[in-house]
């Protein structure tokens, strides 16, 4: 256990130091987080209806700050080139991340070839039941590519890994609120950048 927790701290200190350094970023996934929130806590009375937040509302906003708005340049602070944390990167790099949004917005097109999806469905009768069908599909997307990426990580390095980076995934919204409720105070202040002033604090420490 001892293990799984230092590891899982190692991701999070890897994601917020390579990959969240804007301001603005930081306060998209402080929305974000906030947005997922909610959305766990409907999942248990309407999956449909957290699945749509959490899509349009949590998943839009998040990787928006990722897409339009971290820089891509060298990264000076940690010394690491875009390429390098590109291919080091546990979870979803931006490439990955192109593929798993163009299949959320091509999912729900499914609808329009077998309205029942194969079956699952009875076809919908009114705006409401395809909309819930649309959050039902986003559902089994987001399950779906949390489900691949771990056990693809029990390939490419190890069950632990693959373990620990779920756990992160589905505690993020906490750990996200914790690290970045700060920044939209600091954007308003003028403050684009993060100083990352911890991060020369544990290489000192280090």
């Amino acid at each position: 256990m001892k293990g799984f927790l230092l590891e899982l701290q190692t991701q999070r200190w890897d994601d917020h130091r390579y990959y969240h350094h804007s301001r603005i970023n930081q306060s998209l996934h402080f929305v974000s987080a906030c947005g997922f929130l909610v959305a766990y806590a409907m999942l248990f009375t309407s999956p449909a209806m957290a699945a749509l937040i959490g899509w349009l509302v949590s998943m839009v906003t998040r990787q928006s700050g990722h897409f339009f708005f971290e820089p891509l340049c060298y990264d000076e602070l940690n010394q690491a080139s875009q390429e390098y944390k590109e291919a080091v990167k546990v979870g979803y790099n931006l490439k990955r991340k192109v593929v798993l949004m163009a299949i959320w917005v091509l999912a729900p097109f499914v609808l329009l070839i077998d309205p029942t999806l194969f079956g699952i469905f009875w076809p919908a009768e009114n705006a409401s039941q395809q909309i819930e069908h649309v959050g039902l599909i986003w559902l089994f997307v987001g399950a779906g590519g949390l489900l691949f990426r771990t056990v693809h990580l029990f390939f490419l390095r190890d069950v632990q890994t693959g373990l620990v980076w779920m756990t992160k995934i589905l505690t993020d919204p906490f750990n996200d609120i914790v690290l970045y409720h700060r920044a939209p105070l600091k954007l308003l202040q003028g403050e684009l950048i993060d100083p990352m002033h911890e991060l020369r604090e544990h290489e000192q420490g280090a």
